[in-house]
């Protein structure tokens, strides 16, 4: 059977309160007590409960990471550079995963109320305003790359309005003056943003904006496959496309080669993220690259300050960089 601190403070003829002081580095503690307390623990072989400790000081030195799903592989560069960062101030990372249930997601939230992590940062989530803000007012949390317009809740992202603009005002300075975008029915913060970034830089750029050239469906692979051939049956199609996601741009420039569309050359295809998969494609795909290491390492920088009793708040913008492949080269 186990040794207990109660064994212990028998053991060295002492408190349990002087073990924990012990325990706990406390400079209140004379030497000799703290050399006696220290044998006690060595001969009883007293293996101490670090959680339930860490638990009554309110620290764990614990982060939450919350993501939707693994199927955005850019979530693992944000979660390194985290890790990383949080490594360097002496916190480590939990990852889970909510599949954009909100249940679930309050349940894992409730690692909050229950003191076992110190702070969470959620990398998309499906709860609504109040409840975020409720939980901003008592607890450590942040947004990762999805913003939230009802909350000054800490936020670190790129302006996706202004991404997604570049990328349209670039297919146009390359001489398309239909340019079509594929997005999503799923109305996050990041994807609106881009369609209204997607629309501003057809102002910009003196084109008319054609409601049948913004398609939308899911974020899976198929429905870029699905928005190729959708644009193909057009009798007057766009000559280049602008994809909210690497995912979807990929499916894109699948289908669209098969139906011989020479990617490149006749049509412009522009992603978003810079995932690996990115520049291995067949085309090469140029995209919008998100610094998310960087991201991962600013978030727990921030979040970590805020444990310490700073209140950083609002939305912190990295910049995002436009990387040119051979889906956008024009022979």
């Amino acid at each position: 059977m186990e040794a207990t601190i109660k064994d212990v403070a028998k053991y060295a003829g002492v408190s349990v309160a002087t073990i924990s002081r012990v325990l706990n580095n406390s400079s209140v503690v004379a030497p000799e007590t703290a050399e006696k307390v220290n044998k006690a623990i060595k001969e009883l072989n007293y293996k101490p409960n670090f959680l339930g400790r860490n638990l009554r000081k309110r620290e764990t030195n614990v982060i939450l990471a919350l993501v939707p799903s693994t199927e955005q592989t850019y979530y693992s560069e944000i979660l390194h550079g985290m890790q990383i960062e949080a490594l360097n101030h002496g916190y480590d990372v939990f990852m889970s995963m909510t599949n954009s249930y909100g249940p679930h997601e309050e349940r894992l939230l409730g690692m909050l109320r229950n003191r076992t992590v110190d702070a969470a940062v959620l990398m998309g989530t499906v709860l609504d305003d109040k409840t975020l803000n409720e939980l901003a007012d008592q607890y450590c949390i942040a947004l990762c790359c999805e913003p939230r317009q009802g909350s000054d809740i800490l936020t670190v992202m790129i302006d996706n309005e202004k991404a997604a603009y570049d990328a349209v005002k670039y297919l146009a300075s390359i001489g398309h003056k239909k340019i079509g975008m594929v997005s999503t029915e799923v109305r996050s913060p990041s994807s609106v943003e881009r369609e209204e970034g997607y629309m501003h830089a057809l102002k910009d750029c003196g084109l008319e904006f054609d409601e049948r050239y913004l398609f939308r469906d899911t974020y899976d692979y198929t429905s870029g496959m699905k928005a190729a051939e959708y644009f193909s049956r057009m009798e007057n199609r766009p000559t280049a496309a602008f994809a909210v996601s690497d995912l979807l741009a990929a499916g894109f420039i699948k289908k669209a080669t098969e139906l011989g569309i020479r990617i490149g050359r006749e049509f412009s295809v522009i992603g978003f993220d810079n995932i690996s998969m990115a520049e291995m494609y067949t085309p090469s795909i140029s995209t919008v690259e998100q610094p998310c290491f960087e991201i991962g390492k600013m978030v727990a920088k921030l979040v970590i300050e805020n444990i310490s009793g700073k209140n950083n708040s609002g939305r912190i913008f990295l910049d995002h960089r436009l990387i040119f492949r051979q889906s956008t080269e024009r022979k």
